[in-house]
């Protein structure tokens, strides 16, 4: 009796095995919906965090109505739902694809400066990464997008209500790219590359005289050329550096703070 029970059961499962690919598709519930409603409840999605979901509708939205306003916004609402997703490359790509599509909107400016922010954001989550490993061995190339990128949206739209901020950002990324520059020199001094070091602290003063970086690029030029015998130039630096940073506690030894690079800006 058990083994006849077990063979029903056996015949039973192959059944409903066999009738699955004969099963009707999963009914689409947005089939009927018009672009103002896909609109409507992607941004319901968004707004609760669901963002995966609210990328699904603003897809369907612009596969159905791929011209109007819907469809555009929908754009850009995919490169905001994948910059706060998590997903900042997808989010570059999404606005880059606005920018190229629609590049004299009214968002335009936005999506330049959703493209930098997530560019700025990627770079920084590097950074976080990173403070234990030689940054001799980074490419800043992220930073240096995301400053480009700001450029343009402050370049192209000055009076955008999203300038100033980019400006504030754009001079955190050149202070960070100076440092990193400094940082490179700093790692060539220690291993005896004085040379290699005092190409790195002139790129840093020469490409970002500005930032506060400089100080310590033109130490580390001081401390090389003295070492390589090399007085007359380590002079000139000396002189320039005492007189742009009278009171540089690398005079006295440099500061004592051993927080990596990145956080001190």
């Amino acid at each position: 009796m058990a083994r006849v029970t077990l063979r029903s059961l056996a015949v039973i499962t192959a059944l409903l095995l066999g009738g699955c690919g004969s099963m009707p598709e999963q009914i689409d519930e947005t089939a009927g919906w018009n672009a103002q409603r896909l609109y409507s409840e992607a941004k319901t999605f968004m707004n609760e965090g669901a963002y995966e979901q609210a990328i699904k509708l603003f897809e369907k939205l612009e596969a159905r109505y791929p011209y109007g306003r819907y469809a555009q916004q929908a754009q850009i609402e995919v490169a905001y739902a994948q910059y706060k997703s998590g997903e900042p490359a997808l989010a570059i790509a999404a606005a880059d694809r606005f920018i190229k599509l629609h590049p004299n909107h009214p968002n335009a400016d936005y999506a330049y400066y959703l493209k930098g922010l997530a560019t700025f954001n990627e770079d920084l989550g590097l950074l976080a990464g990173f403070s234990n490993q030689d940054l001799s061995e980074r490419d800043p190339k992220g930073a240096q997008e995301s400053f480009d990128t700001f450029g343009q949206l402050v370049k192209r739209f000055p009076d955008s209500r999203y300038a100033e901020d980019a400006g504030q950002r754009m001079q955190y990324l050149v202070n960070a790219l100076a440092a990193h520059e400094v940082h490179v020199a700093r790692y060539y001094y220690r291993r005896g590359a004085y040379v290699a070091a005092i190409n790195r602290a002139k790129t840093a003063i020469e490409t970002y005289p500005q930032a506060p970086a400089t100080e310590e690029a033109l130490f580390v030029l001081v401390k090389s050329y003295d070492t390589l015998g090399m007085t007359e130039l380590r002079d000139d630096a000396d002189r320039v550096m005492r007189k742009n940073f009278p009171n540089s506690l690398y005079f006295a030894g440099g500061p004592k703070d051993n927080r990596p690079w990145w956080q001190l800006w």
